[in-house]
């Protein structure tokens, strides 16, 4: 690093730029100047001239990730130049100041290598505790020299250059080895260290990602010189690294790295020479006793991955697992474990195959697992480890035979590989297959997922499922999932295995495969991992197929074959199917077909060591029979014979073989048998190597066999002779016998079809389970050779049940039992599970409907239930039924919220449109609430207060619904609950003090629970006796009935547990909502208020069912839920509370509907103002009153009459309005054709006669001198009919569903065009049902008093009005009320139009532009979300704005995020989005930049549960806002 000498004014400025880390505007003024040519150059040069100093400053600085985007910032736009850059690097030496300051930057923070020789090791590694490392701080330094080599002239000249490459392999050779873990045995470690983040960072870019940029430019075979460069300094950098750490042969146990990067150069160096270059591959490896220890460390990390699965490396912490996970996931998988495991392959197909696998279950610790005796001992591995350690080392190798990763398969095909083993896991998005899919980490590489190569293949594997929405609230994202060709011909278990991070995966992808060879009928039961044909091997890989030729692999498999079969401990189906794996992988690469003659092969040097197989021929070796078998086993094993038989010759069909085989008694005792394997692998590798004896002997660590084994530390092993009489294929069919449970179940299938033979691909063996395996593998044996065929022929003739071992010892007794008191508590688990599911279901069928209110469930409340003579609950907390009592009353569990949804209805059928420019504005008038608040004002102004606020109702905004989920429970049980739910700490997103609960059974969530009425159903079938006294008689009885007030069932004085109960749910629905909903009169606090907001919580409640029915009861059935609806209850407590308002007989509206007043002026000459007159009144709201405050139960004829009366005055206001609206001709007319008709007999029940009576009434007042406004031409008497029904139907409407709840019966269905008639004859206001031709309206009605005087004494309150006030009488007048259902704001098709307007939009308020702008979906205002700006007494302006709007509900659309929140009271939570993209996934806070359209059916679930008022049970994600949103 020499020292910087300044010679203008430009180094100068950089200088001090570097100083003072990179000012921005001294960035932007050095970057403004880079169009000029001769700047850029000269600004290079003198960029380049400090690096080392932008290097040292970079280091010391604390704000270094600051300081590192301004450096990128300014370097990309110097080197992304390809020109410059070689300019640069042949003037300014560029790439050697890049190399030399990486260089010096990681040497200020290396440590020594712990890695195998702690003490002498020279070799020395970065620290990844360092700040350095952890804060990525070196990633300016890695990214530019990743830039430059982009271009190909630089990255030649890199490559050229040989001491270049000798420098960056010291470089990567830093990382080599780097954050080396080392198993703790004792205790658990006390602090987790989380370095391995930065190491994985770090191997990723600064090693692979260079790698990477080089590896593109060696695609053809001119560049193979320069492969031959890297590869060779990379040997000499590995070899440096062997002596340094002081590597003989044995990995150092217990010892772990994941970080091999020299290894991986070369490993991927390699493949790109064989793939692309057309290099021989021979000519660029090493010697073998280099390539044995190049094996080792990858070897020692798969290994160690099985270890770490095996949880014996649980005392590392988590972070291990971690580790085990980074290794093999989607980003870093192409870079670490890939290149290590081709780098095995390459060893394996060069070195010698029995040594390989030796190696394999030595480095596995499973040799001494590897006997034919029952019993054994493992000195370094404990017996719970041994099962996963066996499958882990069998699955390694069918991987390492398997993979075609780097052997032979191109782009395409792993491309299409690696897409199917992802799908097959899980469906998944179109990102996060993106994200799944290893890709080139070098982006200029070419390969890259989302190219079209990605698209093709995707849609030629997979479906696209579209985005669907779950009942239960869960949203789906548009998925994939894979065709069912795929399942069937290409799912591939190796390449699952090979890419899942997390074990369950495989698990899935297994089930998902089971479910599908069910769906499709092609394998009934329990599939294994189907064996899936392989890309042919490259020719220079060729010799990886020993392995499977190889003796010592088919003794192994031969074991374990045996002692499957022979139920010895810690086998797994799992490690049959691997042996099965095998074996098949061998018989599918056999080397060469053998001749027909059975082959002698005698003599060679082949057969110096063992006795077990004549050949290394998988083929031929699986017909040998193997007689006995020396074992070394524990005294105490069952084995242990007094004496050897005689001769250990075999007989029968084996005898051709046994003249060849020498006797089993040699002097080593081992001979037969696997942990000989060991000892041989050593002489090999000494041989190799030619050292002397001695030295060799000390290297040897005597842990690793049992010849070796501690003195005394285990019962002492003798030698035992196993009699075995069997071979691979007598072992196979015996299999197949245990698999299937019967005797001689395998038969040849080539007896019965010789087709077989001919045409051996058939499709029933592709799927199915072990059996099918074995058949498979018996098919493909008796194929390959003809030998084979006949001796299972053989076998299958004189097959006997297999030979158990002679006598059970106890300890394995112990074991068996205790598997067979696991299976049988496996199995009753089972039982116990599904019963348990069986029961969940039918619970969830009954309870969660919550989705769609219009089915109807049935619920435990009895109340419909006629012939009970008493309705009894069950409480859901103590399990007792029972009635409800005064003493211990039951209560529905309820959910009061405040609505202002009837409030959004408007009077138009044009839906409103989200403004997205500035002129589209909305303003709230023509809403309903609006226009019922201008009403009640008005009234409020000309009438007397107390009868104004019983002339209407209120709750439009901010009424009171009240829902249940139909369970009960008894009062006391809710209060001890909720003292439990108040001290237990850990609450779900609700607040107990607020008095929220979920249902203690089916968790929806409620805050408060009503009191059931003790009712008695015997009253009620008796209240329900049709009546035959006259009219005039029960207008009498109800106004008598009025008369005594507060006398009610349940006497107040007495304070009764239920009236307390009462009293407190109904602070509960006064407190739901806020005050300014419910005071309404001019003197704050009067009782009137409480009676107006008493009956119209039970009109909101009544309205809202309406609208949830669709605004009409044409589909009749039962109410919206069924037993769900709480509205009895709710009519008890609220009539209860309305009794004790009395109204002053006087003003009794009842009077004033049922009598004719004599003194008409009286009132006129007092000095207060008037009452409301009859006919502006409210008929719906009156109908309340009146039911409200009669004493409960009430009976039946009551409820008839008063509907009877009230719907008279309704029919009159009908035609006051129809009046109004038609033009002074015809007012003329209709005055003349009804006096003409006024005597005839049915004069009161024709609208003709009413109609002209009106129309001359009202004539006397100055009610029809304004100015005609807005003229209904009624010229034919079918509108005048169709006007006045549809003027009656909302009262009738609201009129049925309150007799369907207080006295049950269901409500008929009906067309809409007979909704009128119908719901008239179930109200009983028809007397008799006549033929719909020559129905009218008016045959409905039966006045009480004649009908000609009611309506002048009504229209006479109407003219007196008129005369003081003109202008007003016809605004106040009630019109035919028009109101379509509540509706969202319609949202434009494409999230751009929102986005566009509404981001750079200033606040109405504060008139910045918020920081999170956010929009209200249900009145389109634009509010700042979290924004301080719009605060008001701690309330942000979303909360604020949903108690404004929603009386608590709010929904926001936020703009940058293009999610929906929900807003509940105090909570809020997260909704998801009705924006997705073309492949139906959200983007949540638009991360992707991916065009977003509107999901019509995911709003339409929004807007559904905004009506239904449904958000609290369907999404589950609560928590509180604090008043911050």
């Amino acid at each position: 690093m020499d020292v910087l000498k300044h010679k203008c004014f430009l180094e100068e400025l950089l200088f001090w730029t570097i100083k003072y880390e990179f000012p921005q505007k001294m960035v932007t003024f050095l970057l403004n100047m880079l169009p000029d040519q001769d700047y850029k150059v000269a600004f290079t040069k003198t960029f380049v001239q400090h690096y080392a100093f932008i290097m040292k400053t970079l280091k010391k600085s604390h704000e270094s990730d600051t300081m590192s985007n301004r450096i990128v910032h300014i370097s990309v736009q110097l080197f992304s130049n390809e020109e410059l850059a070689r300019q640069v690097t042949e003037e300014c030496q560029l790439l050697d100041i890049m190399v030399t300051v990486l260089l010096y930057m990681m040497e200020s923070c290396l440590i020594k290598s712990e890695l195998q020789d702690e003490e002498n090791s020279l070799h020395v590694v970065v620290n990844c505790g360092e700040a350095l490392l952890k804060n990525n701080t070196y990633w300016p330094l890695v990214s530019d020299f990743i830039n430059i080599l982009s271009h190909q002239s630089v990255a030649k000249k890199f490559l050229e250059d040989h001491g270049l490459l000798v420098t960056w392999m010291n470089f990567v050779s830093f990382f080599q080895g780097m954050n080396l873990n080392k198993r703790e045995l004792n205790e658990h470690v006390e602090f987790e260290s989380q370095t391995y983040y930065a190491a994985f960072a770090a191997e990723l870019e600064a090693c692979a990602q260079p790698m990477w940029g080089l590896l593109s430019h060696c695609k053809v075979r001119e560049t193979q010189e320069y492969t031959r460069n890297v590869v060779r300094y990379c040997l000499e950098a590995l070899q440096d690294w062997f002596d340094a750490i002081n590597f003989v042969d044995e990995p150092a146990p217990n010892q772990v790295t994941f970080h091999l990067p020299l290894h991986r150069y070369f490993a991927m160096f390699l493949s790109k020479a064989v793939k692309c270059q057309e290099l021989d591959l021979d000519t660029i490896l090493p010697d073998q006793e280099m390539l044995m220890k190049l094996m080792i460390h990858p070897l020692q990390i798969q290994a160690s991955l099985s270890e770490i699965h095996s949880n014996m490396w649980v005392r590392n912490g988590l972070q291990i697992k971690g580790q085990a996970m980074t290794y093999v996931q989607s980003h870093f998988c192409n870079s670490m474990i890939d290149p290590d495991i081709y780098l095995l392959q390459v060893c394996a197909s060069r070195l010698d195959p029995d040594y390989f696998i030796s190696s394999v279950f030595e480095r596995f610790k499973v040799v001494d697992l590897l006997t034919m005796a029952s019993q054994h001992q493992n000195t370094v591995l404990d017996s719970e480890h041994e099962r996963s350690m066996l499958e882990g080392a069998l699955t390694f190798l069918v991987l390492l035979l398997s993979l075609r990763l780097h052997l032979g398969m191109t782009d395409d095909e792993i491309l299409r590989a690696e897409m199917v083993a992802q799908l097959c896991m899980n469906d998944r998005t179109h990102s996060s297959l993106l994200d799944l899919i290893p890709e080139n980490p070098n982006p200029k590489s070419g390969i890259i997922p989302g190219s079209l190569s990605f698209e093709s293949v995707l849609s030629a594997v997979a479906d696209f499922k579209a985005p669907v929405f779950e009942p239960g609230g869960s949203m789906q994202q548009g998925m994939y999932t894979p065709k069912a060709e795929v399942w069937d011909k290409e799912f591939d278990p190796v390449m699952v295995i090979l890419r899942t991070v997390y074990r369950r995966d495989v698990q899935s992808a297994m089930d998902r495969y089971t479910a599908f060879l069910k769906q499709s009928g092609k394998f009934p039961g329990n599939p294994w991992p189907p064996y899936k044909k392989r890309t042919p091997l490259h020719p220079s890989y060729k010799g990886l197929v020993k392995l499977l030729h190889c003796k010592t692999l088919h003794i192994v498999l031969f074991t374990l074959l045996y002692k499957i079969l022979m139920d010895h401990q810690n086998l797994s189906e799992h490690v049959l199917c691997m042996v099965l794996y095998l074996i098949e992988l061998g018989l599918e690469n056999s080397p060469e077909r053998e001749s027909d003659e059975e082959v002698e092969s005698t003599g060679g040097p082949e057969r110096c060591h063992d006795s077990w197989f004549p050949g290394s021929n998988l083929v031929s070796n699986m017909r040998h029979f193997i007689n006995y078998v020396r074992v070394r086993v524990p005294e105490t094993a069952p084995e242990v014979k007094k004496e050897p038989p005689a001769s250990t010759s075999s007989d029968g069909l084996a005898s051709s073989q046994s003249s060849r085989r020498k006797s089993l008694q040699r002097e080593n005792s081992g001979t037969a048998q696997v942990f000989s394997l060991v000892a041989e692998r050593r002489k090999k590798f000494q041989e190799i190597i030619n050292r002397n004896t001695s030295e060799a002997n000390q290297v040897v660590r005597p842990k690793a066999s049992m010849k070796w084994s501690a003195p005394g530390a285990t019962p002492q092993l003798t030698t035992a002779i196993l009699e075995v009489k069997e071979s691979m294929l007598s072992l196979l069919i015996k299999l197949h016998h245990k698999l299937s449970g019967k005797q001689n179940s395998y038969y040849p299938p080539w007896l019965d079809d010789v087709d077989v033979l001919i045409h051996p691909e058939i499709p029933r063996y592709s799927h199915g389970d072990g059996m099918t395996a074995v058949e498979r593998i018996l098919l493909k044996a008796a194929l390959q050779s003809r030998p084979n065929k006949r001796i299972i022929e053989e076998i299958c003739r004189k097959v006997t049940p297999p030979v158990p071992p002679k006598k059970i010892s106890s300890a394995e007794k112990k074991t068996l039992d205790k598997e067979e008191r696991r299976q049988k508590a496996r199995e009753r688990q089972q039982k116990l599970l599904a019963e348990f599911a069986s029961r969940q279901k039918s619970f969830m069928e009954t309870a969660m409907d919550v989705e769609s209110p219009d089915a109807d469930i049935a619920m435990e409340i009895a109340t419909s239930e006629q012939h009970v003579s008493e309705a009894i609950y069950d409480c859901v907390i103590c399990g007792q039924s029972g009635p409800s009592t005064e003493e211990r009353p039951t209560g529905l569990v309820v959910l009061l919220q405040a609505s202002s949804v009837l409030g959004q209805c408007r009077n138009s059928t044009e839906p409103k449109k989200l403004p997205t420019t500035e002129e589209e504005q909305i303003y709230p008038w023509d809403t309903c609430a609006a226009l019922h608040d201008v009403r009640l004002t008005t009234l409020q102004r000309y009438f007397k207060d107390s009868s104004c606020l019983q002339a209407v109702s209120i709750g439009w905004e901010g009424g009171v619904y009240v829902q249940t989920c139909g369970h009960t429970l008894h009062i006391d049980c809710h209060k001890s609950y909720m003292e439990s739910l108040r001290n237990d700490q850990v609450l779900q997103g609700f607040s107990v003090d607020k008095g929220e609960f979920t249902c203690p059974l089916c968790r929806q969530f409620a805050n408060s629970v009503l009191p059931c009425y003790p009712g008695n159903n015997v009253e009620r079938s008796l209240w329900q006796s049709p009546s035959n006294k006259c009219m005039q008689d029960l207008v009498q009885e109800v106004e008598d009935l009025q008369e005594q007030l507060g006398t009610f069932p349940v006497s107040i004085s007495s304070e009764t547990n239920l009236s307390k109960e009462m009293e407190s749910v109904m602070k509960d629905i006064k407190s739901t909502t806020q005050k300014k909903y419910t005071d309404y009169s001019k003197s704050p606090g009067s009782p009137d208020n409480d009676f107006l907001f008493m009956y119209s919580v039970a009109r909101t409640n009544l309205e809202l069912e309406l609208v949830h029915r669709g605004g009409n009861l044409c589909s009749g059935g039962a109410s919206t839920a069924g037993k769900r609806s709480c509205l009895n209850q709710l009519f008890h407590v609220l009539a209860m509370h309305m009794r004790l308002y009395s109204i002053d007989s006087a003003y009794n509206p009842w009077r004033k509907l049922t009598q004719t007043m004599q003194d008409k002026n009286s009132e006129l000459i007092s000095e207060e103002l008037p009452e409301v007159p009859v006919l502006y009144r409210d008929v719906s709201s009156l109908l309340l009153i009146q039911i409200l405050t009669m004493p409960q139960p009430l009976r039946k004829e009551h409820f008839t009459c008063i509907v009877k009366v009230l719907f008279t005055l309704l029919y009159t206001q009908a035609l006051v309005a129809l009046s109004v609206k038609c033009s002074a001709e015809d007012r003329m007319a209709w005055k003349q054709s009804g006096a003409l008709k006024k005597n005839t007999c049915n004069g009161e029940k024709s609208w003709e006669v009413l109609l002209g009576h009106v129309v001359s009434e009202l004539s006397m007042g100055k009610i029809y001198e304004e100015q005609e406004t807005d003229e209904l031409t009624v010229v034919n008497p079918d509108s005048v009919e169709c006007y006045l029904q549809q003027f009656c139907l909302p009262f009738l409407r609201i009129t049925s569903l309150l007799q369907h709840h207080l006295f049950g019966g269901d409500l008929p269905s009906c067309q809409e065009d007979e909704e009128f008639t119908v719901l008239a004859s179930c109200l009983g206001l028809l007397p008799s049902f006549q033929s719909s031709d020559e129905f009218t309206s008016a045959s409905c009605l039966d006045w009480p008093v004649p009908a000609f005087d009611m309506i002048s004494q009504w229209c006479s309150e109407l003219a007196s009005f008129a005369d003081r006030h003109p202008d007003q009488v016809k605004a106040l007048l009630v019109q035919e009320p028009k109101w379509d259902l509540p509706h969202l704001l319609q949202l434009p098709e494409n999230y751009n139009t929102i986005f566009q307007y509404y981001h750079r939009k200033t606040c109405t308020v504060c008139t910045k532009v918020p920081k999170d702008p956010a929009v209200c979906l249900v009145c389109g205002t634009f509010v700042c979300l979290k924004g301080l700006c719009c605060k008001q007494q701690s309330y942000c302006e979303c909360v604020l704005h949903s108690q404004n709007c929603g009386a608590g509900t709010g929904i926001f659309l936020l703009i940058n995020a293009s999610v929906i929140i929900i807003i509940r009271g105090h909570r809020f939570c997260l909704w998801g989005s009705v924006y997705l993209d073309a492949h139906g996934e959200e983007d949540r806070d638009l991360r992707r930049g991916k065009p977003l359209y509107i999901c019509k059916e995911r709003y339409k679930v929004l807007e559904q549960q905004w009506v239904s008022h449904t958000f609290d049970h369907i999404n589950k994600r609560w928590g509180p806002h604090y008043n911050g949103l």
